[in-house]
């Protein structure tokens, strides 16, 4: 929850239905590309079916850290199946629990589908969920109202593979390559999340007010600093690596699936157009409104409608498409550049992860300084490093920062309301940051860019209070006058006034 109210009217119940058969149709949709694509992605690859289920067994069963590759773990064909059947379970547990249409709902399901690109799997997805459900049984709440916390507490399912299969070093008492103490493990963590989760949630979202759309991302991130540092720096146990964690250079148009990848996105990005469009009255109504929102606070499915959400996902997903494209292409145009990545599995999840909060915050026009930002701190280093005469040491396609941009994007709210240049102050200041998260956890949270957002927002919105930059936006005057006088509960000078 943000510190902020939605003082929104009652919401019609026919946009409401339009909502629920938007949403639902599009899940449905990505989660059918996805199947489709993996026979498909088999037959590119040269996969042959004993290949594609030994590959997929590597995927479940290997070391999920941050941010391992599961195209090297595992092969492009089992990723794609990988991503279509945990979609497919969020989908017939959204359905069967009943769970509402929400843009948090849409952001925890799009969060699952993002990273089972690397680190997620259909085997360690499952304990959070068992985790809520106790929760939700021994509390008395409803579970399609807590659905998302379980897709968000997925974001720890490295320890979960790490649980069953690896910790700790020695285990003895195993069935079928599973550990016995690890399966108790994870159900007890498990459960230990679906109670903590809801718990930290909007305490953590209160901290940075609602600028950090990753709002899980904050909270997940500090609950995993602890477990990490408990399990293994405390007990001095060594975390098990599959060695493709690291940001390895790959061959940008050769290993990683250039053309495949350009051509499954650019056909998901479409399909969530005309599907908008047709559900919006064949119409892109109200889309240059949505571009004029700052998006801190506001639900852009309550307010426009998921079809005009999915509208701007097509849209914004394009930008984002556009944007790794000329990244890839960097490195071969500028021979000093180092050679970053192209199309891994992380990349490919983290165009998904940059999509979101797409119904809930984002669009191409706040976004766009967040980027910046990260193009600033490059072309800064690089120049710093020829003039010294040294190497630069990475690149805007360097695996790092691509997947950090994707959720610093989560910023956007800071461009949105402070401005176009506080925008790209928060980019630069996230990308500085960026590489340096992961270790507090050792790799073992998901929403390692949503952590680093967090942190982000905690050391640039109290100095923006302290010098009093002025708010220049928000999206209606209620919420503008409930907002700033949260800020003043932050001003000393305000408060003596008050006095």
């Amino acid at each position: 929850m943000n510190t902020t109210v939605r003082m929104y009217q009652k919401i019609p119940k026919e946009r409401l239905k339009t909502n629920s058969l938007a949403f639902k149709a599009f899940i449905l949709l990505l989660t059918l590309y996805f199947f489709a694509a993996t026979p498909v992605a088999a037959c590119v690859t040269g996969i042959d079916a004993p290949t594609f289920w030994r590959n997929l067994q590597n995927l479940l069963t290997g070391p999920s850290k941050l941010i391992t590759d599961y195209f090297a773990l595992g092969c492009l064909a089992s990723t794609l199946f990988n991503a279509g059947i945990c979609g497919l379970a969020c989908t017939l547990i959204l359905l069967i629990s009943r769970a509402r249409a929400t843009s948090t709902t849409f952001a925890a399901y799009i969060l699952v589908i993002a990273h089972c690109f690397y680190g997620l799997n259909f085997i360690n997805m499952w304990p959070p969920f068992i985790g809520v459900v106790i929760y939700c049984l021994l509390t008395k709440h409803s579970f399609g109202k807590n659905l998302h916390i379980a897709m968000f507490s997925t974001a720890l399912a490295p320890f979960f593979t790490d649980f069953l299969f690896y910790y700790p070093p020695g285990r003895t008492l195993t069935f079928a390559g599973i550990s016995v103490l690890g399966v108790f493990m994870s159900i007890g963590f498990g459960i230990f999340l679906g109670f903590l989760v809801p718990a930290i949630l909007p305490g953590t979202a209160k901290m940075h007010r609602g600028f950090n759309l990753y709002k899980a991302g904050l909270a997940i991130g500090l609950l995993g600093i602890f477990v990490y540092c408990f399990l293994y720096k405390t007990l001095g146990v060594e975390p098990h690596t599959s060695g493709l964690e690291s940001d390895s250079i790959r061959e940008s148009f050769g290993q990683t699936y250039y053309i495949f990848m350009n051509l499954f996105f650019a056909l998901i990005f479409l399909s969530a157009l005309i599907l908008g469009f047709i559900l919006n009255g064949k119409s892109f109504n109200n889309y240059k409104r949505l571009l004029s929102c700052s998006g801190h606070g506001l639900d852009f499915a309550d307010k426009f409608g998921m079809p005009l959400c999915l509208i701007n996902f097509g849209i914004y997903g394009f930008c984002i498409l556009l944007y790794l494209n000329i990244i890839f292409v960097l490195p071969l145009i500028i021979p000093f550049l180092p050679e970053g990545v192209g199309f891994t599995g992380p990349t490919a999840g983290i165009v998904f992860a940059a999509l979101t909060f797409s119904a809930d915050g984002q669009h191409p026009k706040n976004v766009a300084p967040i980027a910046l930002g990260y193009t600033i701190l490059f072309v800064s280093v690089s120049a710093l490093c020829l003039v010294a005469g040294t190497p630069i040491p990475w690149t805007l396609s360097t695996q790092a920062y691509i997947n950090a941009l994707a959720f610093a994007t989560g910023l956007c709210p800071i461009a949105g309301v402070y401005g176009f240049k506080y925008g790209v102050i928060a980019g630069l200041v996230s990308a500085i940051v960026c590489t340096s998260t992961a270790s507090m956890h050792g790799g073992f949270v998901l929403y390692n860019g949503g952590f680093n957002a967090g942190i982000t927002a905690l050391t640039l919105i109290p100095i923006l209070d302290f010098y009093k930059v002025n708010a220049k936006k928000y999206d209606d005057d209620e919420t503008f006058d409930i907002v700033n006088n949260n800020f003043s509960a932050f001003r000393l000078t305000d408060k003596r006034k008050k006095k």
